[in-house]
């Protein structure tokens, strides 16, 4: 039912500086794979085989590592090297891509508006790169929330406790709780105060979106930030109709910074990197 997902990937990164001046976010590397990379797999392991990727100016090389490097794979054809590959190459072979440039950068809805081209009328997800989201113990998160909308038929949010203190760096929702898992969300603040948060469920870098969203942020005023919000849009959602929010299985690595993208990368070189599955 769902086949496209799409990933906003134009923005500045600036709390990688000065890494990020002249390299995208998206194509830092943990271990020996950029953070895009492991979202697009996590996608076709979900089945989503349509990828749209909104870009930037000086986003080219996600591009580039999306497609064939004749000269490069000429130069190792034979040799042991040709095993490091495998994975991109799997992912040319089962997925399309294709790309849209975001010229001004006004916040994530924003961004997922910029997508609607690629996307057209149809449920997608969203997956924020530097969100890396693994679980060693069963199904990847987009996989989880692909199952969830077969049920609920409606969008759906990644969420996860975080330190109440710490409620100022995230979207907020607060619902009724349907299981221990899953809740149906009445309330949805960006970024807000500790002491103003409805709960310290925090919404991640996953989504799954009904096409009507796009309607909806055309209809969102800039908020938080003087930017158009796509947490403002989902409460619009919510209040018509219904929203879900998942608290997910498995670990989600902040890699937009330094400390959660080292954290990252150790637990990929243990978990991957050594075990010979990084590839």
């Amino acid at each position: 039912m769902i086949k496209k997902c799409l990933f906003p990937a134009a923005g500045y990164g600036t709390r990688f500086l000065p890494a990020t001046k002249a390299m995208p976010k998206e194509m830092l590397p943990v271990v020996n794979k950029p953070l895009i990379q492991y979202g697009v797999e996590e996608a076709l392991d979900a089945g989503l085989t349509e990828i749209s990727i909104v870009t930037g100016r000086g986003k080219r090389a996600l591009e580039d590592h999306f497609d064939i490097s004749y000269e490069l794979e000429n130069q190792i054809k034979g040799t042991d090297k040709e095993k490091y590959l495998v994975g991109i190459r799997k992912l040319l072979d089962n997925c399309s891509f294709s790309y849209t440039r975001q010229t001004e950068m006004k916040g994530l809805g924003h961004a997922i508006l910029t997508g609607r081209p690629l996307i057209g009328d149809e449920p997608f997800a969203v997956v924020l790169a530097d969100d890396l989201c693994v679980n060693l113990e069963g199904d990847g998160v987009l996989t989880q929330m692909v199952k969830l909308y077969k049920q609920f038929r409606c969008s759906i949010v990644a969420i996860q406790e975080v330190d109440p203190q710490e409620t100022n760096k995230y979207g907020v929702i607060a619902g009724e709780m349907i299981r221990d898992d899953i809740y149906r969300v009445h309330s949805m603040v960006e970024k807000p105060k500790p002491e103003d948060a409805p709960s310290n469920l925090a919404i991640i870098g996953r989504y799954i979106l009904t096409p009507d969203i796009f309607d909806l942020i055309e209809q969102t005023e800039p908020g938080k930030g003087g930017e158009i919000q796509i947490t403002d849009a989902l409460m619009k959602q919510a209040q018509n109709g219904c929203v879900m929010a998942y608290k997910f299985k498995g670990k989600r690595f902040d890699c937009g910074g330094a400390e959660g993208y080292i954290d990252a990368t150790n637990f990929c070189f243990e978990n991957f990197y050594k075990t010979g599955k990084a590839y």
